[in-house]
């Protein structure tokens, strides 16, 4: 998959323009491969784009980088590479990138903090700010070619959900079964495993429980959060739920709760619609019905090059969504003690309404 990434540097100049900022400086990270296509190590050697807003962008790198740096095609978008020896101080060739009476520079959210320390020593006069200010209303837009690469990433993530009933049963360890689905996301052609989650009966009921070495009993709920980054760069992130034989009827109740909530949040996406009203939708009948303090966490999160980014589903957010726009809903009702369940579909915001990228039914899964 191609970008223009001379594109992509030209409108983080118009957004540093508008915010009357001098530059960007990002380091290896998410930011790094959206302006660049670079896919940069961060290490203790400095490597650093220079993006003054009036300018040529400088990538500023170890010389023993410099070879990965040309191979990415970075020069091809009008970067300059500038190198430096070990054993040699960079800073003054960021400086010279931005120049020393820089007022106001931005940073990237992954740049070390002894790198960025190191900078403010250099230039004691700049105040300083967040990259994704700049950023991070750029990355929330998808081109056409980003959303179908992220629906490329949801129909892998939901080729492994569809096997679950290879591996998930009673007597098996949780970890046991986050090893088989690891070795699936790789399979389905993730370049790497970025996370699994799984977990069965009071362990569903912590959002961000991972795996342990319990043992999977008859009956218990079962969630499974699982997710990766392919070839492309482009992550995925789906959570079904599943039941080990039969479910106890409370759970059952709650999560046809739980369903409904889902989808309503789905069909509230549309262009214009608030982030805090698809929030909203999801919240109203969980909280209608009895749950709402076992609803714990936002309702959605963005993904692309990184699995959370902007923007973010939330209370609080009233940034309109805008076509191109791609994050997660993922309500979840969690009772301490018990249970838990949560449904995700990564969606994609149209001129129109709303695309799910991840396509395999919402239903309770009995195995």
């Amino acid at each position: 998959m191609s970008h223009d990434f001379s594109e992509r540097l030209d409108r983080a100049r118009q957004g540093l323009t508008r915010l009357g900022w001098s530059g960007l400086l990002i380091a290896p990270g998410a930011d790094l491969r959206y302006l660049t296509g670079y896919p940069a190590v961060a290490l203790e050697r400095l490597t650093c784009l220079v993006l003054p807003r009036d300018g040529e962008p400088t990538l500023v790198v170890p010389r023993l980088e410099r070879p990965a740096a040309q191979d990415s095609g970075v020069e091809a978008a009008g970067v300059r590479l500038l190198d430096y020896p070990d054993g040699t101080d960079p800073y003054p060739s960021v400086l010279r990138g931005i120049g020393a009476d820089a007022a106001i520079l931005s940073v990237g959210d992954q740049m070390w903090a002894s790198h960025l320390l190191a900078l403010q020593a250099v230039l004691p006069q700049t105040r300083w700010q967040t990259a994704r200010r700049v950023l991070g209303p750029l990355r929330a837009r998808k081109s056409p070619a980003e959303v179908a690469a992220l629906a490329e990433a949801g129909a892998a993530i939901d080729a492994v959900h569809q096997r679950m009933g290879e591996w998930l049963r009673p007597g098996r360890t949780e970890r046991e079964v986050a090893g088989d689905i690891a070795r699936a996301i790789r399979e389905t052609g993730h370049a790497t495993v970025d996370f699994v989650i799984v977990a069965a009966g009071p362990d569903a009921a912590s959002p961000h429980h991972d795996t342990s070495d319990r043992t999977i009993g008859a009956g218990e709920p079962v969630v499974v959060d699982i997710g990766g980054t392919m070839p492309s760069g482009y992550c995925s992130d789906c959570t079904r739920t599943y039941v080990v034989g039969d479910a106890p009827p409370d759970f059952l109740e709650y999560y046809a709760v739980l369903q409904a909530a889902q989808r309503m949040a789905v069909t509230a996406v549309a262009p214009g619609v608030p982030a805090q009203d698809v929030d909203t939708a999801a919240r109203t009948p969980i909280a209608d019905a009895g749950y709402g303090p076992a609803f714990l966490h936002r309702t959605g999160h963005g993904i692309g090059l990184e699995t959370h980014e902007d923007p973010y589903i939330v209370a609080g957010n009233g940034e309109p969504l805008g076509e191109g726009m791609t994050f997660s809903i993922e309500p979840g009702i969690y009772l301490e003690g018990r249970h838990g369940a949560r449904i995700e579909d990564i969606v994609a915001c149209t001129g129109t309404g709303v695309q799910r990228l991840n396509t395999t039914s919402t239903d309770l899964v009995h195995l």
